[in-house]
């Protein structure tokens, strides 16, 4: 399958190896990635943050760039991000864009993906040949869980890895407290939240906090740092494009 990769903001900036892994992982699974230079900002945090209107060159270049017919799926290492694309880019078209964008947005909706998705729902593969031989515990994110209704897939990912620790979070479903401008905009809030999920993840004893959000990870990550808990975050395709042969190798956690 030829398949697109879009890297979003954090992904770009800050998070560039979750992006690479998704493009190895894939690649080991013998498909296509395609990475159109173009792309930019979903304009997520637009919408989420009330300019409704604003976002729409952003929607229209989503569209063009992945909108080629030989892109046969579009996959991105963020639940929140795919979320936007599959749900406010239509409302944006609708309210504020022509016949060619919304026809457009239709096109790419429907062939985009979070990674789980992608490869347990169209690539029908569960088990990536991923090799992690540590503790880990999965955070669903909020977007991924209530948006896109991943439900266990990114688990079942997980419980396939070879030599993996897979340990339950307690109260999972719970938000991390981050929701991009919420963090700043309800600071008070957002620490409280932090703090329980916090607890819950240094409770498992896991040596990693895995998640399909850079951005939720960022938020716990630097929590976990603050605390020294020596649990580090690493995103959901980092522990998938581990093996064997050229496994992931943990750096060292604050303590």
């Amino acid at each position: 399958m030829r398949i697109g990769l879009f890297a979003t903001c954090l992904g770009d900036t800050l998070y560039p190896d979750a992006v690479k892994s998704t493009a190895v992982l894939l690649a080991r699974l013998g498909h296509e990635v395609v990475f159109p230079p173009g792309q930019t900002c979903c304009g997520q945090m637009h919408v989420n943050t009330g300019y409704q209107r604003e976002p729409v060159p952003l929607v229209r270049n989503y569209a063009e760039q992945f909108g080629d017919a030989s892109i046969e799926a579009v996959v991105m290492p963020s639940g929140s991000c795919a979320g936007s694309v599959r749900h406010q880019h239509e409302i944006i078209a609708e309210r504020y864009g022509d016949a060619a964008l919304r026809s457009g947005v239709a096109t790419v909706k429907a062939k985009t993906y979070e990674l789980s998705e992608l490869l347990v729902d169209v690539l029908d593969v569960t088990d990536v040949g991923a090799y992690f031989p540590h503790r880990v515990t999965y955070h669903p994110t909020c977007h991924s869980l209530r948006m896109l209704r991943v439900g266990d897939k990114p688990l079942r990912l997980l419980r396939a890895v070879d030599a993996i620790d897979l340990v339950e979070l307690p109260e999972a479903d719970a938000c991390c407290g981050f929701g991009g401008t919420f963090a700043l905009k309800n600071a008070d809030t957002s620490s409280a939240m932090l703090k329980d999920k916090l607890a819950h993840v240094t409770g498992t004893g896991a040596d990693v906090c895995t998640a399909g959000d850079s951005s939720c990870l960022m938020h716990i990550g630097g929590g976990l740092s603050r605390i020294k808990a020596g649990t580090r975050t690493l995103h959901l395709a980092q522990i998938l494009a581990s093996t064997r042969t050229a496994p992931h190798v943990l750096t060292e956690a604050a303590r």
